[in-house]
């Protein structure tokens, strides 16, 4: 199994970095570059534990999909979720959030292992480089968006 960890200080107020921990939001900032879609089981406007997600998106001319399943939801505090897709990735991502004086502190770990024997010969050279760089991308759009001033016009 391969663990990534990451950790970025945002400087925007808990309160104001948690609003992209939702589902209409979260398309925002999780892997924008495949056109992220959520579906969360039954239409749920919140994430719960217990609760399937299905996240779709476009990788180049690849549709891409994984189911999640909502393991851990505090409010304000943590985002948890297992997940498989369609390629035989399994694992899980965990988000824990944290107010300090300047903001707020998000970290990220995500688990990750991946089946048959030519998958493992070459996740480490191709899969494990690029789950790095999107999940620091991932955090780079959320600390984006969440130090963005309301009213303030974007480049």
């Amino acid at each position: 199994m391969r663990i990534l960890s990451f950790a970025t200080d945002i400087e925007a107020p808990l309160d104001r970095v948690f609003v992209f921990f939702v589902p209409q939001r979260m398309t925002l900032w999780y892997a924008p570059e495949m056109e992220t879609h959520f579906e969360v089981q039954g239409g749920a406007a919140d994430f719960a534990p217990g609760q399937k997600v299905r996240i779709t998106g476009q990788l180049g001319r690849r549709e891409v999909s994984l189911t999640a399943v909502v393991t851990r939801y505090d409010w304000m505090r943590a985002l948890e979720w297992r997940f498989r897709d369609a390629y035989g990735v399994r694992g899980r991502q965990l988000w824990l959030l944290e107010a300090t004086a300047s903001g707020t502190r998000v970290q990220m770990r995500e688990e990750y292992e991946v089946e048959g024997r030519l998958s493992k010969l070459l996740e480490g050279v191709l899969m494990k480089p690029a789950v790095n760089r999107r999940d620091l991308r991932m955090l780079q759009n959320l600390k984006r968006l969440a130090e963005a001033r309301p009213g303030a016009r974007r480049p």
